[in-house]
């Protein structure tokens, strides 16, 4: 059985669906008894469909706004 790590490490490969069968039934077991890794990947899926309704023009403000909180939080850390 996978490990929550593990299935960490295949959640994107898993919101893709770039899973192998053995792959895929693996993730679907561990799913099935943790209920952490249930809300992670309900929490992950909830986030790409928030960015995918982001408008694609601002790229630029959003990576400036990206990276000055990346420094707010370097600062206080």
């Amino acid at each position: 059985m996978l490990s929550c790590k593990e299935l960490v490490a295949l959640s994107s490969d898993l919101l893709d669906a770039h899973l192998s069968l053995r792959q895929r039934v693996a993730v679907r077991l561990h799913l099935a008894m943790c209920y952490r890794c249930r809300r992670f990947i309900r929490q992950m899926r909830l986030s790409r469909a928030v960015l995918r309704q982001l408008p694609q023009g601002q790229s630029a403000e959003l990576d400036a706004l990206a990276a000055r909180l990346a420094e707010l939080r370097r600062q206080q850390g």
